[in-house]
């Protein structure tokens, strides 16, 4: 699970957290990580990761990217931004997918999805735009009771938006049980 909100106790995070307990409950083991204070560079399509099955620009991407390949899963969430995912998720989220796609698409049938958070609006574009990233790696993407959307700007203001949060939370039931069936497990 990535968090692309630049502040330390952000809505974002909350929201993430939120999800994560829902996974956990459910019996599947989650990671946080965050891209706060990371400097991600954007993709050079160099294509060095073809070979090394890494990305050549060495700004701790890879060692998230590392942490994605052994996973089960991928969830993104991020603050909405003038209608879109932030900059820096978007860079990483490119550079992952690259190195995926060039070496051994190890991102292909991860479970998982994109949450946004946002003030008002510009949350469906977000999710859309996020969900390009999913559908072209190859991924699963398990639907919830609503869009993966939670409404908020003051620090804290996510907990008032129950409905948003109790979409978040039955979209980490579902992540968690389609892991579990993919393994064979119920």
């Amino acid at each position: 699970m990535i968090s692309a909100s630049p502040r330390k106790k952000s809505n974002t995070m909350m929201v993430l957290e939120h999800c994560r307990d829902a996974i956990e409950n459910h019996g599947v083991e989650t990671e946080i990580i965050s891209l706060r204070g990371m400097k991600i560079e954007s993709c050079r399509a160099c294509l060095s990761c073809a070979k090394k099955h890494r990305c050549k620009i060495d700004d701790g991407l890879n060692e998230i990217i590392d942490r994605i390949r052994e996973s089960e899963g991928f969830i993104v969430a991020t603050p909405v931004y003038f209608g879109t995912a932030r900059g820096d998720l978007m860079a990483a989220l490119q550079r992952i997918g690259m190195v995926s796609r060039a070496s051994d698409g190890f991102l292909s049938w991860k479970v998982g999805g994109p949450i946004a958070v946002a003030r008002r609006g510009g949350h469906t574009a977000t999710i859309q735009e996020l969900l390009m990233f999913y559908f072209i790696n190859d991924m699963i993407v398990p639907g919830s009771t609503y869009w993966n959307m939670v409404f908020g700007w003051a620090p804290g203001e996510v907990e008032d938006d129950s409905e948003g949060i109790e979409t978040i939370r039955r979209f980490g039931e579902n992540v968690a049980e389609l892991i579990k069936r993919i393994n064979g497990g119920s």
